[in-house]
């Protein structure tokens, strides 16, 4: 399975490109091989199941986080690898993306969210062409945790 998962990964993934994965990277064998094969700059979001990768003492700086608030061509993304109902400026339009469940959880049409865990996308990596089609398709329904507050 692993060869397979770095083919699909190569076959998608440029050597220039940035990749973040949202977790349960590896669970164990040798890190270095496998990074080593795979294109890419990676940043990691840590899953579940990283204890080998946490350790890791080659991994650049700042490359393994809990969460990542990134902002990819104006459009902002919450990462995590835990599904989450709420997010940083999920009313205002930010997308998140989670890894863990593979694929248990029910889609909610009407949030910004997505499972790109490999297994819900035929273990490919998810392209934002890919992202920008799935969120679109979705029936957006903003919900504003602050609630109707007076200052």
């Amino acid at each position: 399975m692993n060869n397979t998962m770095i083919h699909n990964w190569n076959s998608v993934v440029q050597p220039t490109d940035t990749v973040y994965h949202v977790g349960d990277f590896i669970m164990g064998g040798d890190i270095d091989a496998i990074l080593r094969r795979l294109n890419g700059l990676i940043l990691f979001c840590e899953g579940n199941h990283d204890k080998s990768l946490k350790s890791y003492t080659h991994l650049q700086p700042g490359s393994l986080a809990s969460v990542r608030e990134i902002n990819v061509d104006g459009q902002r993304i919450f990462l995590s690898h835990y599904a989450h109902r709420v997010w940083n400026k999920s009313h205002h339009g930010s997308w998140h993306l989670y890894g863990h469940s593979h694929g248990t959880l029910p889609d909610d049409p009407n949030a910004l969210s997505c499972d790109v865990g490999v297994d819900c996308w035929n273990f490919f990596p998810v392209s934002m062409e890919q992202l920008r089609r799935t969120m679109k398709a979705k029936t957006w329904k903003p919900i504003d945790h602050h609630g109707d507050r007076t200052v």
